[in-house]
């Protein structure tokens, strides 16, 4: 196994996580210094999520919850589908409202990268048709579900 194999998917694991977890927590701890206000054409959507009482604040929660998730290994690929639409906000409010690069095109490479590095969890779910799975009380006694 090389190297890049072996610690590649740690450290962006870990790197994502550390992003989310502690930028999800600086919404209700404020703990970082303020950032510059963003670019007048912004402000509409910033407005209208706040204004909601409950957009921002749910999305910070998914955050935390999913940087907790990644940085103690626990239910990565969970954590990466609930950041998966958060990463895609982020980017199009930064390559579309406040033109800034850096940010999204890292926050998207490390998703696609664990993504592709956790893909055998992702394959059940991207097949075309699948079947419910059988309950166990609708077993016949003795015989174990997946025999049926």
């Amino acid at each position: 196994m090389s190297l890049v194999a072996k610690w590649g998917p740690r450290v962006a694991r870990t790197l994502l996580g550390l992003v989310f977890f502690v930028f999800g927590l600086n919404f209700f701890l404020n703990f970082l210094p303020p950032q510059p206000p963003p670019p007048k054409e912004a402000l509409p959507f910033i407005e209208g999520l706040m204004a909601s009482g409950f957009v921002f604040p749910l999305i910070k929660a998914i955050e935390i919850a999913a940087g907790l998730a990644l940085l103690s290994n626990r239910f990565v690929p969970l954590a990466l589908t609930l950041l998966a639409p958060i990463i895609i906000s982020i980017s199009g409010f930064h390559f579309l409202l406040a033109p800034s690069y850096a940010l999204p095109v890292i926050l998207l490479a490390l998703e696609l990268y664990l993504a592709w590095s956790y893909r055998a969890a992702f394959a059940p779910m991207l097949r075309a048709r699948v079947e419910p799975a059988a309950s166990a009380e609708h077993a016949p006694a003795g015989q174990p579900v997946a025999a049926r």
